[in-house]
């Protein structure tokens, strides 16, 4: 589980979208709160597309602030809680995974984002 979280921490430092699809599931889903009370899903394909478009903190020049905050695993299912920071906010994610053909992928990735002091 840490291997992933340090693909997933290089994906998101350098937004490589690629990097990213190869731990997650095709058919996983990118959750977070919308305005107000509403949840937004999306699929990770759309997701992807969306981080294609994106300036990368490694472009930006930003230091990077990677963090596993913890790992649950059991069996065939873990969930990985991680921070990192994508300026100009701090990602808090809860990352589920299964142990599927021979590896780990993300299927559900929930998150929250806060302004940088």
């Amino acid at each position: 589980m840490v291997a992933l979280a340090k693909t997933y921490f290089d994906a998101a430092y350098a937004m490589d979208a690629d990097r990213f699809a190869s731990i997650f599931d095709p058919v996983a889903l990118v959750t977070r709160r919308g305005d107000g009370n509403s949840v937004v899903v999306t699929p990770v394909a759309a997701w992807l597309d969306a981080v294609r478009n994106l300036t990368s903190p490694q472009d930006a020049g930003a230091v990077r602030a990677d963090q596993i905050l913890s790992i649950a695993m059991t069996r065939d299912m873990a969930l990985l809680k991680l921070r990192l920071r994508i300026p100009p906010r701090e990602v808090t994610d809860l990352l589920s995974c299964f142990y599927l053909n021979g590896r780990w992928q993300i299927v559900q990735k929930v998150f929250a984002a806060e302004a940088l002091p």
